[in-house]
């Protein structure tokens, strides 16, 4: 060979990219670590579980957006950056002005915040001030028969409620039932729930709820909710707060009654035992609950293509931090929920998808955009706001393919939800897993606690990919030692070849909007829009922040919700008068109704009341 060919051939091998020159094997092998080395990085104890407002979610960000930066992609976000901004309330504390004074026979007293009472965390704050009655449990179950607010009349009266239901309330467990659900074997129904015992009283025109813990355990039981611990709506509306068991007693005892006869008499004779506690005790309450709010931002890259068109790869960066209400471990509130799989695990797999695809060096037929999502884990807020304010031309997204909690692949199976919102999705998944040699559990439904529900809601077909709940879910143990590199690395061969699938088609892909099926999926608390209880009205909640009310992000085509003629965009405000204030008031309003019954509603469009009529339907 001519010298002069010879340098340069050597010249040539020296400059071709390592990874070319390396084996199959040997290119797994450093995509595995690229991948471990993200998911090490995002749940570090250094990040502190990544919650929003906290400094380390921010910190998380920017190395999201550093990787994408090193890759060459074009930034997608606001103003030219690769983040979007966005406002969220990310918690409460309680404020310096909760106060409970107490006017007796025997003199005026001050309970003591923190001692004698705490606010609940959904409570409104403000002043009230009246008369006491005892309402029993608070619960309204027409299913069973049992009303504590039957003729009983709580206009402008404090209500002192029980916490927890009835024993005969409860079916024996199945051994199924979530956390914090169940007591010597048995599930609660939904009347146990905090949030369902504010609603009733304020649905009745109550002044606030005072809720006791009646079981007679020994004083050591007696003790008060941590503030913070309990799920609900930012505001429920209604002052509430919990009172100790000794505090109830003493006012019970003016008008002769006690705690545990009480509710010996409520479970023997399966009816109320309501009345008006003794009009010389009044109470003056000043609840004080501060929101607390933070921006927080996702991160947006884009690899364009040779049409307008694009599929958005997605995954939410944020978790739980510190724990919280959503922690599934209450007494590790406090420490590090690393979320290594939830959801780390996510966000390498688009990170790694995306230096795969812009070192090829080819252009691809549709653009790549990659979302890395905040907030998801106090409501979908960062998707949600990403759908109603888009970085790139919304009706351009071909698909959206949402990688959350995928790094715990076991035995080679995967599931892979979402394949009924386009034709071609179920022939191209089986396909492309086939030839990885994964196995895959297909849900031909869109709806679950995912990002993807944000974009399905928008009519853009989406898949869901996801490795399967465990017992680390929502714990401190989720920790990258137990993430599974090489299966996760594998999945990403799988979302490629869908991509490329998707790209070959010879038509754009057409959503399909169908009723949702069950299918696996991480858990939901949309009772109100998919899923399981009461009749079908047929919408799907927009997540993102009202001042009052549910909105709309979309209605299902033939539904009772669209034949009544409500859309999109609808702000839900009355059901059958009574007023509608969140997600968990829209909830337990279609749980109390009936298949058939036609309701009356009020929407918010365009800033115009509307009202209709809904006849709701079986669930399909």
């Amino acid at each position: 060979m001519d010298s002069r060919l010879l340098a340069v051939a050597v010249l040539a091998a020296v400059l071709v990219p390592l990874p070319l020159l390396a084996t199959p094997a040997e290119r797994q092998s450093e995509a595995v670590e690229r991948y471990m080395e993200h998911v090490r990085f995002l749940a570090s104890p250094e990040m502190r579980g990544r919650g929003p407002g906290m400094p380390e979610l921010d910190e998380a960000a920017d190395y999201i957006a550093g990787r994408f930066r090193e890759l060459g992609l074009q930034p997608a976000g606001d103003d030219g950056s690769f983040l979007q901004p966005f406002e969220v309330t990310t918690g409460a504390n309680m404020g310096q002005g909760n106060s409970m004074r107490v006017e007796r026979p025997r003199g005026v007293s001050e309970l003591e915040v923190g001692k004698d009472f705490i606010p609940i965390n959904f409570s409104a704050s403000g002043e009230v001030e009246g008369e006491v009655v005892f309402a029993g449990y608070g619960a309204s179950a027409e299913e069973l028969g049992y009303d504590d607010y039957f003729h009983f009349d709580v206009t402008d009266k404090i209500v002192l409620v029980l916490r927890y239901e009835p024993d005969f309330f409860r079916e024996e467990d199945d051994g199924e039932g979530d956390r914090g659900d169940s007591e010597r074997g048995r599930r609660y129904t939904r009347h146990a729930h905090l949030i369902a015992k504010a609603i009733q009283a304020r649905n009745r025109g109550a002044r606030a709820v005072l809720v006791v813990d009646g079981r007679t355990r020994g004083r050591s039981r007696d003790r008060l909710i941590r503030f913070g611990s309990v799920s609900g709506p930012t505001d429920a509306g209604i002052p509430m707060v919990q009172v100790r068991r000794e505090v109830a007693e003493r006012w019970l005892r003016g008008s002769g009654r006690s705690l545990r006869l009480l509710r010996r008499d409520i479970e023997e004779s399966r009816r109320p035992q309501t009345f008006n506690l003794a009009s010389s005790l009044r109470i003056r309450l000043s609840v004080d609950v501060e929101h607390e709010r933070a921006t927080v931002s996702n991160v947006a890259a884009y690899l364009p293509g040779s049409t307008p068109d694009y599929v958005v790869l997605g995954a939410h960066y944020d978790h739980l931090g510190l724990g919280g209400e959503n922690s599934l471990s209450p007494s590790s509130v406090g420490k590090v929920h690393p979320g290594a799989d939830d959801n780390a695990s996510g966000v390498a797999a688009i990170l790694e998808f995306a230096r795969t695809r812009s070192a090829r060096g080819e252009e691809p037929r549709h653009g790549l955009l990659f979302l890395a999502f905040a907030a998801e884990e106090i409501g979908l807020l960062g998707s949600g706001h990403w759908v109603d304010n888009p970085t790139l031309p919304l009706e351009n997204a071909v698909a959206m393919l949402n990688f959350d909690m995928v790094g715990r692949i076991q035995n080679r199976k995967l599931y892979v939800g979402g394949v009924g919102t386009a034709g071609p999705f179920a022939d191209l998944v089986e396909q492309a897993a086939s030839e990885h040699e994964l196995k895959v559990d297909k849900s031909r439904s869109a709806s679950s606690s995912s990002d993807h529900t944000s974009f399905s809601a928008k009519k853009i077909p989406v898949l869901f990919f996801f490795s399967g709940l465990h017992s680390d879910y929502h714990k401190p143990g989720d920790t990258p030692d137990k993430i599974n590199g090489e299966a996760a690395v594998d999945l990403l061969g799988v979302a490629d070849r869908i991509v490329h699938g998707i790209e070959a088609l010879d038509d754009r892909l057409a959503f399909v909007d169908k009723a949702p099926e069950s299918g696996h999926g991480r858990p939901s608390g949309d009772g109100a829009s998919s899923g399981g209880y009461g009749p079908w009205f047929g919408s799907i909640p927009d997540f993102g922040e009202v001042p009052s009310g549910v909105k709309f992000a979309d209605v299902r085509t033939g539904s009772p919700a669209a034949l009544a003629g409500l859309r999109g965009g609808d702000i839900l405000t009355h059901w059958n008068d009574a007023p509608i204030t969140n997600l968990y008031d829209f909830t337990y309003a279609l749980r109390d109704s009936e298949v058939g019954e036609v309701v009356r509603v009020r929407v918010l469009r365009d800033g115009e009341e509307v009202r209709s009529e809904v006849t709701l339907a079986e669930r399909p």
